[in-house]
């Protein structure tokens, strides 16, 4: 038997690289002075000739000149903080570059995007070891760099398993070190990877060792045999095109966090860069498949159940699957209904942070008349509620709010008011007084837990705390 060494690690992961459909490229290949160069100095981390292309086969009814204003704005992102870089890059990357062009004599505005989102196949993707990158005098080597459409969207860093010094843990540092070293590099970074060869685990560019995750599954239907790799699993069910382009659209948000020093009281904002885990991916994309067909004009209108764990990251779950929904239905209003204000709160902050993969900002009802208000509207929005907000505040009659079939209902735990108590609660942020409402005057599969008379979706979270993740 062959001793395992890094370099073999390396090929194995490059085969089953190009066995997903990526290209195979040698670093020295392409180096400016290699024997088929693709970039004018060992400073260049885009393969621009390779991004041009792109940019011109998916944007084919962009003028050139326009073509050319997109691809500058991409390499004229300078900021002296890696983290806003990456922030203003993944901005353009999935929302498209704003250019403007000439129609019919006058400036309109469009967009020019750097990868084909809904065909993956029309993008071209590389796998690229020894990729060489200098920077303010510093001269380092990632083992591998994967580029989509020549942007290095992911780096692979590996460690020999046989040598107890060489572990998943050395490979995060060093990572550390490339992004302090070679910083241009992790601008235009869409997650990280790190592996001995056996244990492999992803993580976002400002997320912590304890943060970077396994990937448990290959095809999102069973968890991985343990008599396999975990980097072969996390390869062929991340890092395969589809799925490693759904992550970077859809799954990645950038929260800003609020730090004060408790020696001089001064207060930080610090931007965390967060990418979903496993479980949240496949449980999104299945709400997303299912609201669908609910939507569609023979659905039954009802989204499902997702159950999930104690700390499994519910809150954005929801925001995943808020900012997906937005995109597949026709501008749709999604409406986030809690039982307590405490916890109507932590959610609307969560979505706060998240404006931008949201494409909007979130609003948080008032009182009843500021609800009604904001459900009345033609379309759009994403409204926060508690449900207590749905009782009217006489009698028993309920007006019909919106008669539109593109409202979404996210009930997050608000089956608790269903039980029929009759006990009183005060709703302290409206200042008024209450009754509980009785399962018998509200029907959830069918109304969300209203009789607002909508037509709505609904999604409901409910928690499965004894099962481990």
């Amino acid at each position: 038997m062959s001793k395992l060494t890094e370099n073999a690690i390396e090929l194995l992961a490059i085969e089953d690289l190009e066995a997903l459909g990526y290209q195979y490229l040698y670093g020295p290949d392409i180096a400016p002075d290699g024997k088929s160069p693709e970039r004018h100095s060992y400073a260049d981390v885009v393969l621009t000739d390779r991004l041009h292309n792109a940019i011109r086969r998916i944007n084919p009814d962009v003028p050139p000149l326009a073509q050319m204003e997109a691809l500058k704005e991409v390499q004229r992102i300078h900021s002296p903080d890696l983290t806003t870089n990456n922030k203003a890059f993944h901005k353009l990357l999935t929302e498209g570059v704003p250019v403007s062009k000439r129609v019919d004599g006058e400036d309109r505005g469009d967009k020019v995007w750097l990868v084909d989102f809904r065909q993956p196949d029309n993008n071209e993707f590389l796998v690229v070891n020894q990729f060489t990158v200098i920077e303010n005098g510093k001269n380092k080597r990632p083992d591998l760099v994967l580029f989509v459409n020549g942007l290095p969207l992911v780096v692979v860093e590996l460690k020999n398993a046989a040598d107890e010094n060489a572990t998943v843990k050395s490979a995060f540092k060093q990572l550390q070190t490339y992004k302090e070293t070679i910083p241009s590099l992790f601008t235009y970074n869409g997650l990280m990877v790190i592996s001995d060869g056996l244990e492999a685990k992803a993580g976002s560019l400002s997320a912590g060792f304890s943060r970077f995750m396994s990937w448990k599954t290959a095809d999102g239907q069973s968890v991985a045999s343990t008599l396999i790799s975990e980097m072969e699993t996390l390869l062929k069910g991340m890092l395969n095109k589809p799925t490693v382009l759904d992550l970077v659209r859809h799954f990645t948000v950038f929260e800003e966090t609020k730090k004060e020093d408790p020696k001089t009281g001064i207060t930080t904002i610090e931007t965390i860069k967060k990418i979903a885990a496993y479980h949240q991916f496949y449980a999104v994309n299945k709400a997303v498949e299912s609201t669908l067909k609910a939507a569609a004009t023979d659905g039954d209108r009802k989204g499902g159940v997702v159950w999930h764990t104690q700390g499994s990251g519910k809150s954005l779950s929801m925001v995943f699957y808020t900012g997906k929904i937005v995109l597949a239905l026709d501008n749709p209003t999604v409406l986030v209904i809690t039982d307590r204000n405490d916890l109507d709160d932590q959610l609307f902050e969560t979505f706060a942070d998240s404006k931008q993969l949201l494409r909007q900002t979130p609003i948080q009802a008032e009182n009843r008349e500021h609800l009604k208000a904001l459900l009345k509207v033609a379309s759009g929005g994403v409204v926060f509620s508690t449900i207590q907000k749905f009782q009217p505040q006489e009698g028993n009659e309920f007006e019909e709010l919106s008669a539109r079939k593109n409202i979404v209902v996210i009930a997050d735990e608000a089956h608790r008011t269903q039980y029929g108590f009759s006990a009183k609660t005060v709703d302290e942020k409206d200042g008024e007084e209450m009754s509980s409402v009785k399962k018998s005057s509200m029907v959830l599969p069918n109304t969300c837990g209203m009789h607002c008379r909508m037509r709505p979706i609904w999604v409901s979270l409910a928690p499965l705390s004894k099962v481990p993740m």
